[in-house]
């Protein structure tokens, strides 16, 4: 018994460390947002939204921008790596918070496995390995590094995402001084660009991870919530140029019609020599979604453990390195056994579920942590009536329609949640 007892306190001794700036925080946020979302869905807004499809990425950004703020809030108000398991606890109940940490654990595991996966695809296809080797590959480096330092961790992901922004910069380089060949303003109508809107949407979704690093940021209650609205914006920015650059060398049409939009686009001008070029940067940015997935899924794996809603050893800290080693290990394990499934398109699609089960239960709790805290939150955002947050209900409304949206996702979704309450009702009777 003394020894176990020791053990555990040793544990409850072990902190993540705080090495994370501002300028940090942001530029991992920003690698986060950017990935290969802008690669895909660009050619299916087109289709929607024509020359309109900026439009459709600004749109998006204000409607990412409305529960950003309540993560933002939240953020400061608990500067927890439990994230929206944090938020959901101290607003609804501990079941509520479980199944929450749960899909959000799931999520992150699936998602690092599929983008191994398109990962180990670049690899193949430039060096002729196997794309399970691949993917096994980039997994392991990601743990390793992890376990390794943060610091290390998210300078290697900043430079990844350098890389990433170097590859759309080439688009903007030779598409916006063709911007008066594209009319800007020919829109198809209101609701092709908010279809549009909806659609893209996807590609800001990953702002919601960085709060998970707030234990490991410095000043995080200032910082955390400058750096999810700056990700945002510079995002955003980012996307919109991308966009007008994209239709400038390609019309609209032609960019739906294709399954890879931005490489034909940019393969119209200098040719099917880019292909090798953009299979690198795509190599960069994968890495980087693997890296940065799996840092943060570790770490809400560690704040549940941390605050006993899964096993006490899950948030054990390694005291040299600050990392937490059984969590980090866990979500590789998952990651690779996720990776030998094969084909998890239809397994990956539920991640969008879990994504906007969190983003509705973390405006719920903004709203409703408005009421029942007394003191106030560090940032509050802005656009209030009375102690009513506005950006907060919109942003509830909007990842409804989302999840509506997603009707015949909506029974495995489920059936996930059921699973959770077991589980959390499992656990729970052990005595955690």
């Amino acid at each position: 018994m003394p020894k176990k007892f020791a053990f555990h306190k040793k544990q409850e001794e072990g902190k993540l460390k705080k090495t994370l700036g501002l300028w940090e925080i942001t530029l991992s946020g920003i690698g986060i947002i950017l990935g290969a979302g802008i690669y895909v869905l660009l050619g299916k807004a087109a289709g929607l939204a024509g020359y309109g499809i900026w439009l459709s990425f600004m749109i998006g950004a204000f409607l990412a921008a409305f529960t950003g703020l309540s993560y933002a809030e939240l953020a400061s108000r608990f500067p927890k790596a439990g994230g929206e398991y944090v938020y959901v606890k101290h607003a609804f109940n501990k079941t509520l918070a479980f199944v929450i940490g749960w899909l959000i654990i799931l999520e992150g595991i699936i998602s690092a496995a599929a983008v191994a996966l398109g990962f180990g695809g670049y690899l193949a296809s430039i060096t002729g390995l196997g794309i399970i080797f691949g993917a096994i590959l980039i997994i392991f480096a990601s743990t390793i590094l992890i376990l390794y330092d943060l610091k290390e961790s998210v300078l290697i992901g900043i430079v990844c995402t350098i890389i990433e922004l170097l590859g759309l910069a080439i688009i903007l380089f030779f598409g916006l001084p063709r911007m008066n060949i594209a009319n800007l303003m020919e829109i198809p109508s209101f609701i092709s660009v908010w279809q549009a809107a909806a659609l893209v949407f996807f590609a800001y979704i990953g702002f919601g991870s960085m709060v998970r690093l707030s234990e490991e940021t410095k000043s995080a209650t200032k910082n955390i919530p400058q750096g999810i609205l700056i990700a945002i914006a510079v995002s955003a920015i980012v996307y919109i140029l991308v966009a007008i650059a994209a239709v400038s060398l390609m019309p609209p049409q032609a960019l739906a019609a294709s399954d890879a939009p931005l490489a034909d686009a940019i393969g119209s001008v200098l040719g099917n020599n880019i292909f090798l070029i953009l299979a690198v940067i795509a190599l960069f940015a994968t890495a980087n979604t693997v890296l940065f997935v799996m840092l943060t899924t570790s770490r809400i794996v560690y704040g549940m453990a941390e605050l006993r809603s899964l096993p006490i050893s899950l948030s054990f800290i390694n005291p040299v390195t600050h990392t937490p080693i059984i969590a980090t290990i866990l979500v590789a394990v998952f990651s690779l056994l996720f990776v030998f499934v094969g084909n998890i398109e239809t397994v990956a699609n539920l991640t969008n579920f879990m994504v906007f089960c969190s983003f509705i239960l973390v405006n719920g709790a903004a709203i409703v942590l408005r009421y029942t805290e007394n003191e106030h939150p560090p940032f509050k955002m802005p656009l209030n009536i009375g102690k009513f947050p506005l950006p907060a209900l919109l942003g509830l409304l909007f990842s409804i329609a989302l999840l509506l949206s997603m009707a015949d996702l909506i029974p495995y979704g489920i059936i996930l949640i059921i699973a959770g309450i077991i589980i959390e009702h499992i656990v729970n009777k052990r005595g955690r």
